[in-house]
């Protein structure tokens, strides 16, 4: 089986932190946000792997080859001079997705939920149309594009995008799978495949949904990151809890902490819940973490709180400071000490020596 990831361009909604990596190597929950879903696509039996990009593919090409190995896949990387949108990638990659009968996966890559693609296999060719969406469900609705669906059916009928009257509270959750005949559908120029392409094979009865179970979450801005992260550990609470620290341990406070072995943890801390410590950080004494993430090599120091808020690599939070409001630290930033710091998104390599109490991005 086949598989095309949409990377895209220049995760401008996640910097500061993709400034510093391009968004599918930032880490979710201690592991790059596209290694997720390359393990995942592999358990499912994909062997070719393309990657659409449009912004520094070198990075990434270095980075993903110990995945080919380890998982037994090829990735190819399909270049996009210009930014294609969401369907005409697949043209491009028309030789690799087309090459035989088999259908094949698109996802975006800043979809994070429990992939359900051997089912969704199952039940794209017991149906027998041309291609399947898979659907989520959400509280509100006019929020987003909805999709409807036949009355008792599968099918789809057609999409309405944010509808101020309750029609339908499924929305397009960015994972498909899909027949090559869908390929004679797209021409090679940036086409929007949910807006250009998706209606076309519904009017010919041929789009089917798949219904989602469990959480859901486009994680790529740091709002949504920190959302998602926090449905992720309960998720793995409920299901892989060997994966996290256990309610046993001292520091931990209301479940969901996930620590990498190699993180240094002071005495007398209280972490949780919701909280992702990356590898090599070092948290001092009595720190407090709630609901946040904490890459590689950051350092928290005694007493300081971290709140709601992303802390980037390397980079530095002074003793009694206090971190909240969705503040995102870019790679090697230093709060010093006693800096309160609310909704501040700040540039990588940034000195703070006095407070941010109002959102604001510090250049």
């Amino acid at each position: 089986m086949k598989a095309l990831i949409l990377v895209g361009g220049f995760g401008t909604r996640l910097r500061p932190l993709t400034l510093t990596l391009p968004k599918p190597l930032v880490e979710f929950a201690n592991k790059p946000m596209i290694l997720h879903q390359i393990e995942a696509l592999a358990k499912a039996g994909v062997r070719d792997i393309v990657l659409a990009v449009n912004y520094r593919p070198e990075v990434m090409v270095s980075y993903l080859k110990q995945y080919e190995e380890q998982f037994n896949v090829k990735i190819t990387f399909s270049v996009e001079t210009e930014p294609l949108g969401t369907a005409g990638p697949l043209a491009l990659a028309r030789e690799i997705l087309g090459k035989d009968d088999s259908c094949f996966f698109v996802l975006n890559s800043d979809v994070i939920c429990d992939y359900p693609f051997e089912q969704l296999v199952d039940f794209h060719k017991a149906h027998g149309g041309e291609g399947t969406i898979v659907v989520t469900k959400v509280e509100d609705p006019s929020k987003y594009g909805v999709v409807v669906n036949h009355a008792d059916s599968s099918k789809i009928e057609r999409f309405v995008e944010k509808p101020q009257t309750f029609i339908s509270n499924k929305i397009n959750a960015g994972i498909y799978i899909l027949n090559p005949a869908v390929l004679e559908r797209i021409e090679l120029k940036p086409t929007s495949i949910e807006k250009e392409v998706f209606p076309f094979i519904a009017e010919d009865g041929q789009l089917h949904t798949f219904d989602l179970d469990g959480f859901w979450m486009d994680v790529g801005q740091p709002k949504d990151f920190l959302t998602g992260t926090c449905l992720y550990l309960s998720h793995l609470t409920k299901k892989y809890p060997e994966q996290l620290v256990s309610n046993a341990i001292e520091y931990v406070h209301k479940g969901n902490v996930m620590v990498h072995p190699s993180a240094k943890i002071g005495k007398d801390c209280r972490i949780g819940p919701n909280v992702v410590v990356g590898p090599n950080a070092v948290i001092g004494d009595g720190v407090r973490l709630q609901r946040c993430v904490i890459l590689e090599g950051a350092k928290v120091k005694d007493f300081a709180w971290v709140h709601s808020s992303i802390v980037g690599w390397h980079s530095s939070i002074g003793k009694w400071s206090r971190l909240e409001g969705c503040s995102v630290l870019g790679d090697d930033v230093t709060i010093k000490d006693e800096i309160y710091v609310n909704g501040g998104s700040i540039l990588p390599h940034k000195s703070i020596g006095a407070n941010i109490t109002e959102p604001q991005i510090i250049m």
